[in-house]
């Protein structure tokens, strides 16, 4: 009997190891990833931070599943040397957030078949060719503009009440980069959040002709502040008009609301709060789809079309940073959560109202709020909005 019980044991454990041997030799080996980034910028500047903190985020949750390698202060003129490069160092999957990156990176998908490209704030991923392998993504990120312009004018208001400033003087400058949709849309949103808790409010908007000149943007700031402008905001990418602001040195306070990250750091007697898009949820899906041998698209949490993806405040893309309690408004939170409530629901619809404008690249194209909503982001995570107000809006040279 214990003869047996012994060679039944010895069986037993025979094909226990050869089961797990067999599942040893059969197991799918785990997926690795070589990811590959291209900024425009380093860390010094808010716009490449947020995308370095995105990065640095799904190193975090990946761990040795990736090899992330970066490349810094690549110009949108100079990005084919350092794309050529990542594409030697057999990268996966390459990230290039610079909207002017755009189509040079398309031109290098068209070559690698087996690499997948993503331009983030990009608009050329669904015009022909169309390429399996070339991706774009943003945020909805006129949501956050309005959401400050809210938040700012109820700064304007606050100042207007406690008698510091008539409501003719509330005038807001933007300091703007290009005079691209997606810079048009983001202060035509801005002012709009403002025009409504402030309805007499006007805007001046100054280009810099550039994303980012740290000296540039505080010469624009401090022009847009002598022509009576008290709240600044930017679409740029230094902390410039916020340093500018802070400093200021006027017979009106000057605000500030920031973009990409909070400035209440360089500016903490004037930075209101800032906004952002939050692009960890894409990276981190998209690389996710990629180590599961999935299509990026199929796997991403918001709304998609065909190579593009796009999702808001409600998913958590778009972010209101740092509100500064010490200076705004006793009831600025309520407001912002009613606001970003209504938003969501879809009971606010942003660029609508007592409105028209004009393309600045064609007079003869023309939109009217006042009987036809526009609805941004309809068919494109890039913003198309591109639409001067009549009136309300003024840009200077």
């Amino acid at each position: 009997m214990k003869r047996v019980y012994a060679l039944c044991m010895a069986t037993s454990l025979a094909l226990i190891l050869l089961s797990f041997g067999f599942h040893e030799m059969t197991k799918k080996p785990e997926k690795h990833l070589k990811v590959g980034f291209i900024l425009v910028g380093d860390e010094m500047t808010p716009y490449t931070d947020n995308f370095i903190q995105a990065r640095d985020h799904v190193m975090e949750v990946y761990g040795d599943q990736i090899e992330c390698v970066t490349m810094y202060n690549v110009t949108e003129d100079r990005v084919e040397g350092p794309l050529q490069q990542l594409v030697d160092e057999k990268c996966d999957y390459i990230i290039a957030p610079s909207y002017g990156y755009g189509p040079a990176v398309k031109e290098m998908a068209k070559l690698h078949p087996e690499i997948q490209f993503c331009v983030p704030t990009g608009d050329n991923a669904n015009q022909e060719p169309v390429l399996s392998n070339y991706h774009n993504c943003m945020g909805t990120i006129y949501e956050g503009r309005y959401v400050c312009g809210v938040i700012a004018g109820l700064k304007l208001k606050e100042m207007i009440d406690e008698g510091i400033m008539s409501a003719e003087q509330a005038k807001i400058g933007y300091v703007a980069a290009f005079p691209y949709a997606e810079v048009i849309s983001g202060y035509t949103s801005f002012y709009l959040g403002v025009q409504s808790v402030v309805p007499e409010a006007t805007m001046l908007v100054k280009y810099t002709n550039t994303w980012s000149s740290y000296s540039l943007e505080k010469q624009v700031a401090q022009e847009l502040i002598d022509e009576g402008c008290v709240i600044i905001s930017q679409h740029s990418d230094t902390i410039g008009p916020a340093t500018v602001c802070e400093r200021a040195d006027q017979n009106l306070p000057v605000y500030h609301v920031g973009y990409n990250q909070s400035m209440t750091d360089v500016a903490p007697t004037r930075s209101l709060v800032s906004c952002s898009v939050d692009y960890s949820y894409y990276f981190e899906q998209s690389i996710g789809a990629l180590l599961r041998d999935e299509k990026i698209e199929d796997c991403i949490d918001g709304k998609v079309y065909g190579q593009d993806a796009m999702a808001g405040l409600e998913e958590g893309w778009v972010r209101i940073l740092d509100i500064n309690q010490a200076i705004v408004p006793a009831d600025t939170e309520e407001a912002v959560e009613k606001t970003i409530h209504r938003l969501v629901t879809g009971k606010k619809k942003v660029f609508a109202g007592p409105f028209t404008g004009v393309n600045p690249y064609d007079e003869n194209d023309r939109v009217d709020l006042k009987t036809t909503v526009f609805e941004e982001n309809k068919t494109s995570s890039s913003p198309t909005f591109c639409y001067v107000l009549d009136d309300v809006i003024t840009v200077i040279e």
